[in-house]
């Protein structure tokens, strides 16, 4: 299991969650208002944002970052995977069974 940072413009997080819950590439997302600050174009940016939670396994993180990367209204969307040591394993079944290939063929 990994979970998976993304922030999103403030207002496109339920837009964005939702097209990557139905392709199955995530089992749950939780999304958070944040405030942002970070360089760009030789300038730091202050924004208020969304923060996506996404919650997935490892084997399907390139197929999701992909995805991701091509809904993200964002040049560069930032997109970090964060490996989980320790899970409640009821939990982790239930994710690996909504992320299972199977399913996100089907999707």
């Amino acid at each position: 299991m990994i979970v998976v940072l993304v922030t999103v413009p403030n207002g496109k997080g339920k837009e964005i969650a939702k097209k990557i819950l139905e392709k199955r590439l995530a089992a749950c997302i939780n999304i958070k208002e944040v405030e942002s600050m970070y360089w760009w174009n030789e300038k730091i940016e202050e924004v208020r944002e969304e923060l996506l939670i996404i919650k997935t396994r490892k084997e399907i993180f390139d197929m999701l970052k992909d995805f991701i990367k091509s809904i993200h209204p964002y040049e560069v969307p930032e997109i970090v995977a964060l490996d989980v040591k320790d899970v409640n394993i009821e939990y982790l079944n239930w994710l690996e069974s909504e992320t299972s290939i199977k399913k996100i063929r089907n999707a």
